[in-house]
């Protein structure tokens, strides 16, 4: 059944009760009392009068699909990244919620949302799958943006960009890049992509070399169907763990209903998927690899391992980092990004 969501303040009601507490100490004689009691009553009135006020000022729902996600209050939705902390270093601008800045591309069977920053080359920025996002590239995208044409896509089934219904394939992925490349440029472009978005950066390259120009490729090493296996979220146990990002999403999704069984299918895909030489060797263009030390996302033998397949590839690896190495030490990966992108 779908329903609304309100919120009501109740400090009103509760200012109203603490002044008529204060309103009948210590009464002088029945006069005052009856004067007293009136002015209780008006100021219960009073009262009700603002909580129906409130309740019409502070709606913030909309009707909801069956599966029942919840908006969150409005003044509580911020743009934030998947588990980032308050002591992060983070972008002012609300990177894959600026509308400003915002467009959309028809790819196949679904709408992509995309943003576009800054002049001169362009640069294609992709952000990593299941709870990533186009904030989490915030930082990439504030230096790139002051000298290239910064290309910013929410990938489908993430942030505002629709699910659609095709087969999820890393051919479908590439396609839909395609669209929106097609739509902001007919210059071969610059990728820079972490997790799935460099995945779908390798098969971008393979599929269209003439499109791309070089890549930079964050956690994506070989990927056999025994090297990982993903646990499917439900996206109840995802709000929990990270709230006030999943709600900032949630509002934004132009299919919310379909979440689960996206990502159901997502992870399914994820867990049987194959990306080794077959792929790998069909990237011609210069790729920069770059891996945190402590990935357990893309252990670092298939970083290594992929290095070897990619026919011109160079090598970064962070000391003592994870899979979102650039979150962790954004100075030393952008250290390394710099001179591949000045080549």
């Amino acid at each position: 059944m779908s329903k609304l969501i309100y919120t009501v303040s109740l400090l009103a009601l509760l200012t109203a009760s603490a002044g008529a507490q204060e309103l009948i100490v210590e009464p002088v004689d029945d006069d005052i009392i009856a004067d007293q009691t009136v002015s209780v009553m008006e100021a219960a009135q009073a009262a009700l009068e603002q909580a129906a006020a409130d309740l019409s000022d502070n709606l913030i729902g909309e009707t909801l699909p069956d599966n029942d996600i919840q908006p969150y209050p409005s003044s509580k939705v911020t743009t934030r990244y998947f588990g980032q902390k308050d002591s992060d270093i983070v972008s002012d601008i609300p990177y894959g919620k600026n509308d400003e800045a915002g467009k959309t591309v028809q790819a196949d069977d679904a709408k992509i949302y995309y943003e576009v920053y800054g002049s001169g080359d362009p640069v294609l920025v992709l952000h990593g799958g299941g709870v990533g996002s186009s904030y989490e590239m915030g930082r990439f995208i504030d230096e790139l943006s002051k000298d290239y044409q910064v290309i910013v896509p929410s990938t489908r089934g993430h942030g505002k960009s629709e699910i659609g219904t095709a087969k999820i394939t890393y051919e479908q992925k590439a396609n839909d890049m395609l669209a929106v490349l097609n739509d902001t440029t007919e210059q071969p472009v610059i990728v820079l992509g972490f997790s799935d978005g460099a995945y779908t950066a390798y098969k971008l390259a393979a599929m269209y070399p003439q499109r791309i120009k070089k890549i930079i490729a964050i956690g994506a090493g070989e990927i056999t169907p025994q090297t990982r296996i993903f646990p499917t979220p439900k996206v109840d146990d995802v709000i929990a763990s990270d709230e006030a990002f999943m709600r900032g999403q949630i509002d934004i999704m132009p299919q919310v209903e379909k979440l689960q069984d996206y990502w159901d299918d997502y992870y399914n895909f994820y867990n049987h998927l194959t990306v080794s030489k077959e792929t790998l060797s069909e990237v011609k263009c210069p790729v920069l690899l770059i891996s945190g030390e402590k990935d357990t996302n893309a252990p670092l033998d298939t970083i290594i391992a992929a290095y070897r397949m990619l026919p011109k590839a160079e090598i970064a690896i962070i000391a003592d980092a994870p899979h979102q190495v650039f979150l962790t030490n954004f100075a030393a990966v952008w250290d390394n990004i710099k001179p591949f992108l000045q080549k």
